[in-house]
């Protein structure tokens, strides 16, 4: 009975090892497409087995720094404490939230969300806005970005019983 018992925990912890082997070893010469069908599922068409992830921009891609909300609510802008945008450096961000005629737009609830849409993950970290500094302008705190390429920052408005949001896209250099 004590021979069955070592037999079978020592078969369990040699097929835990080999499996571990397996994953470290073998899976990043197959292909992600057959270890995660959610990532296979978001590819870009066209992509050659064996590439993670497409590090190119979309062509045409808007990368302004102030425009309109997506209902056209509110007109938007930003500016980073860094210049230029980094990786791996935290950053503070001052955003301004105006009306579309431009009056400032005081006492916002505002969230903040982001990622990189062509890797399917979101921010490393929990940015929010931290304080109202006054005339329409918030300061955001707490973003960071860890690699290079396409990034999304998202910010979801609510003022005066009105809601929009507006994405706003960085190319990162790394």
């Amino acid at each position: 009975m004590q021979k069955t018992v070592i037999t079978i925990l020592a078969t369990a912890a040699l097929t835990a090892v080999l499996v571990i082997a397996f994953f470290i070893f073998l899976m990043p010469t197959l292909s992600p497409r057959f270890m995660h069908p959610w990532m296979a599922a978001n590819m870009p068409a066209g992509m050659p087995a064996g590439h993670m992830f497409n590090s190119a921009a979309p062509a045409g891609l808007d990368t302004a720094t102030e425009r309109l909300t997506d209902n056209g609510l509110y007109h938007v802008s930003f500016r980073s404490d860094l210049d230029p945008l980094a990786i791996n450096q935290m950053h503070s961000w001052t955003l301004t939230v105006e009306t579309a005629d431009g009056q400032p737009v005081a006492n916002a609830a505002i969230t903040v969300d982001g990622g990189m849409p062509q890797h399917g993950h979101g921010l490393p970290t929990r940015p929010q806005v931290t304080e109202y500094l006054g005339d329409g302008r918030y300061r955001v705190e707490g973003l960071r970005f860890q690699m290079g390429g396409w990034w999304e920052v998202k910010f979801d408005i609510s003022a005066g019983g009105q809601n929009d949001a507006i994405t706003f896209n960085l190319i990162l250099e790394g």
